[in-house]
């Protein structure tokens, strides 16, 4: 069965969530190495094999090409459904559900922090702009907690507030409305 392919192995499926919660991120072989903390050799096999699946892409970086970028194939027939499947693996669909599509009037969502970056995290790092009633809000995260078993953290600005310097000095960050 495809399935059984596909989420086999703690590397594979870290792999999977890192590239399917951040589909524009790109990630290459000594940085997933690190960051997975397993040899070069593990993290190439299992790249190998998601190559075989077509679940990932190799990218060429020009200004360096020995370094292969991989990305995911967000054209795959399954790449819908696998982030689904991940985004509730980490609770994102839980947290649109229960604590943003609530909200209303919101301009825009990001997610940042280790969860942007495809790592498992025990945090869930919000950025919220728009007009929120913050009392309100902070209900929702207290009933939304134990649905995802993390913690949220949220940062809320205004429309006037909020600019592009906030999301630079977070990191990564993943646009989830807006």
């Amino acid at each position: 069965m495809v399935l059984d392919k596909i989420f086999s192995g703690k590397i594979r499926i870290a792999l999977l969530t890192k590239l399917l919660l951040n589909p524009a991120s790109k990630v290459y072989l000594r940085g997933l190495e690190r960051d997975l903390g397993v040899s070069s050799n593990t993290v190439r096999t299992e790249l190998n094999k998601l190559l075989d699946m077509h679940l990932i892409e190799v990218q060429e970086d020009s200004d360096n090409t020995k370094v292969k970028n991989y990305v995911v194939n967000q054209g795959h027939s399954m790449f819908l459904m696998l982030r689904g499947v991940i985004m509730q693996f980490v609770g994102l669909n839980q947290i649109v559900d229960q604590i943003i599509k609530k909200l209303g009037n919101l301009d825009q969502v990001y997610l940042t922090g280790d969860l942007a970056e495809g790592k498992n995290s025990p945090f869930v790092d919000l950025v919220i702009v728009g007009e929120v009633d913050k009392p309100y809000l902070y209900s929702l995260i207290d009933k939304a907690e134990p649905l995802v078993q993390k913690k949220i953290r949220v940062a809320v600005y205004t429309i006037k507030e909020f600019n592009a310097n906030i999301l630079e000095s977070v990191g990564v960050f993943m646009k989830l409305v807006g």
